[in-house]
């Protein structure tokens, strides 16, 4: 198996359990109040949607072999626009949906952790 194949596999694992981490807290959420449970999907996705675009976006240069530090500022750019939308989408949910703060931010930074020690997990299972 390619290297490539190996880490599209791994990262189509990584958004699998980000997307189970937003629906499992928005459901918890949701039992308390459907408005906070819609207020942590709302978080949850505004960390997970950026990822999903930023998979894509490096999906799609993975078949190009550009020049190394062409690569680099495609990375560099493709951050850049992951944070931004992430922020666009927590201010939208913020001002123009008005969800509640704690289970925007509780699920926001549970999928922020979830990205982060996911790919340990991965890859140690094979």
């Amino acid at each position: 198996m390619s290297v490539s194949l190996l880490s599209r596999n791994v990262a189509r694992k990584l958004l699998f359990l980000q997307f189970l981490a937003v629906i499992t807290i928005g459901l918890l959420f949701c039992l308390k109040d459907p408005f906070w449970g819609a207020s942590a999907i709302g978080g949850g996705l505004a960390a997970w949607l950026p990822n999903v675009v930023f998979m894509i976006f490096a999906w799609r240069h993975q078949a190009h072999t550009p020049a190394k530090g062409r690569m680099a500022w495609t990375f560099a750019i493709g951050e850049v626009l992951k944070v931004a939308a992430s922020f666009s989408i927590l201010v939208v949910a913020l001002v123009g949906y008005k969800a509640v703060v704690l289970p925007l931010i509780v699920t926001w930074l549970s999928v922020l952790v979830v990205q982060i020690l996911a790919p340990a997990v991965i890859n140690n299972k094979g």
